[in-house]
């Protein structure tokens, strides 16, 4: 019997696996970003209903509040939000298929070689400072690094932005 914190956790993860197949398969490049948008938006509600209040914070404001909107500019800035993408050739299509394979097989040895039974460690007190060194620190249990990958893709979001919004002129014939 499913009670309501489970339908919440299945409506939310519908929500996010539906939205990401949408924002990939569809040829209209606003569509995509907007289904991109409530994708992120259906993460973060999955990290509130796992009461990772912080982590749900940083994902709202960093990719639904940076990416996402930084794509939707991109968007208005070309001035081709309502054209369609054109169609992509099969080629693509295969190698797109089998990156996404290899990082659901990559996903998937993660889990099983991980001992989910294991004693937790712990809990640290949520406090401002423990958050701090734990933001600061290059050791186990330390978020420096991913934060810096953080602030890499964000560059890269950045970078993919000025170039879809360099809008390369048709040829003249």
């Amino acid at each position: 019997m499913m009670n309501g914190s489970t339908i919440i956790f299945y409506l939310l993860a519908l929500q996010t696996l539906t939205c990401g197949l949408l924002s990939v398969s569809t040829r209209q490049i606003f569509r995509a970003a907007i289904y991109l948008l409530f994708s992120l938006i259906g993460i973060a509600g999955i990290y509130f209903w796992l009461q990772y209040q912080f982590i749900a914070a940083v994902q709202i404001v960093v990719y639904v509040g940076g990416i996402v909107v930084l794509i939707i500019f991109s968007i208005f800035l070309t001035q081709q939000a309502g054209e369609k993408l054109p169609k992509q050739r099969l080629g693509r299509k295969i190698f797109s298929a089998l990156a996404v394979f290899c990082a659901f097989a990559l996903t998937m040895l993660q889990v099983y070689q991980h001992d989910f039974n294991s004693p937790a460690e712990a809990a640290q007190p949520v406090t401002v400072l423990n958050i701090g060194k734990n933001m600061m620190s290059v050791g186990d249990g330390g978020y420096a690094l991913p934060f810096e990958i953080i602030s890499m893709l964000l560059l890269a979001a950045m970078i993919g932005c000025i170039v879809i919004a360099l809008r390369s002129k048709p040829e003249k014939t």
